[in-house]
């Protein structure tokens, strides 16, 4: 009786704090997104009827059916972060994956940005990925912005990075060709503003 009369006792004095819960209060109170993990156009809505149920903010990540309701989800008003892109159809979920839904998105009026989902795809292929966009309908400079100024936006640290600009940290690649070319070398690397790296 007196182990049982302890463990209610703990459990009360335990149950008062629970850090997976306080986790959540910043998503709560719209100081983070949601960041939802969706693939299949059912998922997408799902997720934003519940973020609109509760008024979160969110993210759509992989969107991979994106381009079957691309003018729902501009209507919606939510950002998309498209990809991976490369890789098998190693489930059903990716049933529709395309490099098609970059472009479907951005014409319909989604904000949208690329990934690779490192390490499911390594980073360095992302100018790849970006370039297979560009070759299924989406125009180089909004396939730049996929990589650089949107996903700053969309995460809110636009102020420091994602474009050249005074003030910014100064992270800068320069290539010998377009940064789409998959023969294009990397000349030059500065990191705050020093050179770290000259070919």
């Amino acid at each position: 009786m007196l182990n049982a009369t302890l463990v209610i006792e703990n459990k009360e004095k335990s149950s008062s704090f629970d850090m997976k819960l306080e986790s959540l209060v910043p998503v709560v109170k719209g100081e983070i997104s949601v960041k939802a993990h969706v693939h299949r156009a059912d998922d997408i809505f799902t997720a934003i009827r519940i973020a609109k149920e509760f008024g979160l903010k969110m993210t759509l990540e992989h969107c991979t059916e994106g381009h079957l309701i691309a003018d729902e989800l501009a209507r919606e008003g939510f950002s998309a972060i498209v990809g991976p892109s490369i890789g098998p159809r190693g489930k059903v979920e990716l049933k529709e994956l395309t490099f098609e839904t970059p472009a479907a998105l951005h014409k319909a009026g989604v904000k949208i940005a690329l990934i690779t989902d490192h390490p499911v795809v390594p980073v360095y292929y992302l100018p790849f990925c970006a370039a297979l966009a560009v070759r299924a309908g989406l125009d180089e400079e909004t396939a730049l912005k996929a990589i650089t100024i949107n996903p700053a936006e969309i995460l809110g640290v636009s102020d420091r990075v994602g474009s050249l600009e005074v003030n910014k940290d100064a992270d800068i690649v320069v290539f010998d060709k377009h940064p789409f070319d998959i023969q294009a070398k990397t000349t030059w690397v500065l990191i705050d503003g020093d050179v770290v790296f000259k070919r």
